[in-house]
């Protein structure tokens, strides 16, 4: 837990005027601006950032910061302002999606577009490296007023969960004492910037089954046990479950995404597969959400003479639940630097493996917004036409670079 004297930080005026960092901010713009378009141009799926890697670790050493590799792609540099103090790590994702990314957004032609098919950054992690090579700049220009050490953490496969457990390991010998991330959010409005404490993004669950029945020609379904028929009855007794069976007041968002079985028309397949996920911000209904699909799917199939396989049923990623301290900490320092951009109420039900670096330390998780109705950028993330309104790079290299500033040289 954090140590209450954190909670007797320094104001940020005391530690530099808003004016000098808000200077530094209009300054790194134009980098982070260009560097976010050279990565969206060329984007990587999970586990195979190579070059993206290459070329962060080429940025960082310009400003001559040591490079620790995690994994082949994965990594992290630290900046010791060579004064005693505490260790904060700020981090980013880096991979894209398999995607086509289609060249107009909701209203007209993106700025940037891939330049690699079937891969795109539809879902900002563009945007989230340059800020963090931008916060490098700054941080790295006002290192002789800080205290302590900075993490700069480049996680792999953020996408697949594939990258943060072996990060996890590599910085545990580091101790931070907090955790700090971002994200771009097309549901706001540029220029917003929320960092609610508690839940602020969902936890996952994955649900994936075989619904087993008996295979045969489809003229005689008395012959054969048909996983078809039960499998329909499973979703839609799951569905009626959602209403009578979960906390209302707790919501899980149940999102079956697939359902296969059998090849042709005359032939009863010997099972049906569905997966899916769930979503929620309360871990505990979470769990009994699981449970649900479970029981529903194993009492409805044994009514229809099948049987039920669970490939994976379990929660995946617990819901980014925000420290109380950071968290008005990281507000405070928004509210100094943007006046009147701090909203609340804006928790996401997507899911993010930063919820894991709260077992590293406290840690606090910032959204902001990237939407913007005029330039059409208000697509639903993983879409297609997803883009986002770079007039919030700036916000959000504000705050994490002011949350920075406040947190290492706070008493």
């Amino acid at each position: 837990m954090l140590k209450k004297s954190l909670c007797r930080y320094t104001h940020l005026s005391h530690l530099m005027q808003p004016s000098i960092l808000l200077q530094k901010i209009k300054t790194t713009d134009p980098y982070i601006r260009k560097i976010r378009g050279y990565l969206h141009e060329h984007p990587e799926k999970s586990l195979q950032e190579y070059e993206t890697s290459k070329f962060l670790r080429a940025e960082i050493a310009k400003r001559g910061l040591p490079v620790t590799m995690v994994s082949d792609t994965g990594f992290f540099a630290v900046l010791d302002t060579g004064r005693a103090g505490k260790t904060i790590g700020l981090r980013t994702d880096m991979d894209a999606l398999p995607v086509q990314e289609h060249p107009y957004n909701l209203k007209q032609r993106k700025k940037w577009i891939s330049q690699k098919e079937g891969v795109s950054h539809v879902c900002g992690h563009d945007a989230h490296m340059a800020v963090l090579l931008g916060a490098i700049q700054i941080l790295c220009d006002i290192k002789d007023q800080l205290r302590g050490k900075i993490i700069f953490i480049f996680e792999a496969a953020e996408e697949i969960v594939g990258g943060v457990d072996d990060m996890l390991e590599a910085l545990a010998h580091l101790h931070p004492d907090a955790i700090y991330g971002n994200h771009v959010y097309a549901a706001m409005p540029a220029g917003e910037i929320c960092i609610d404490s508690g839940a602020i993004m969902a936890g996952m669950a994955c649900v994936e089954f075989d619904v087993t029945g008996r295979g045969g020609h489809a003229s005689r379904p008395d012959l054969s046990i048909n996983p078809v028929f039960a499998a329909a009855h499973v979703l839609t007794g799951i569905s009626v479950a959602w209403h009578n069976q979960l906390d209302v007041t707790k919501t899980v968002s149940l999102g079956i995404s697939r359902i296969h079985g059998g090849e042709t028309n005359n032939v009863f397949p010997n099972s049906v597969f569905i997966g899916g996920t769930l979503r929620f911000l309360d871990r505990n209904e979470g769990e009994k959400a699981v449970r649900v699909i479970t029981r529903m799917a194993e009492n409805i199939a044994r009514a229809h003479r099948c049987t039920v396989l669970l490939r994976q049923a379990g929660i995946v990623l617990g819901p980014v639940v925000n420290d109380a301290t950071l968290s008005d900490m990281a507000r405070e320092a928004v509210r100094e630097l943007f006046p009147g951009k701090l909203v609340t109420g804006n928790n996401w039900y997507a899911s993010e493996p930063f919820s894991k670096y709260a077992t590293l330390a406290p840690s606090v998780f910032a959204l902001i917004g990237a939407g913007n109705a005029a330039l059409g950028t208000g697509a639903e993330h993983h879409n297609d036409r997803f883009d986002v309104d770079e007039d919030a790079l700036p916000y959000a290299l504000g705050a994490m670079t002011g949350f920075t500033v406040r947190f290492l040289n706070s008493s």
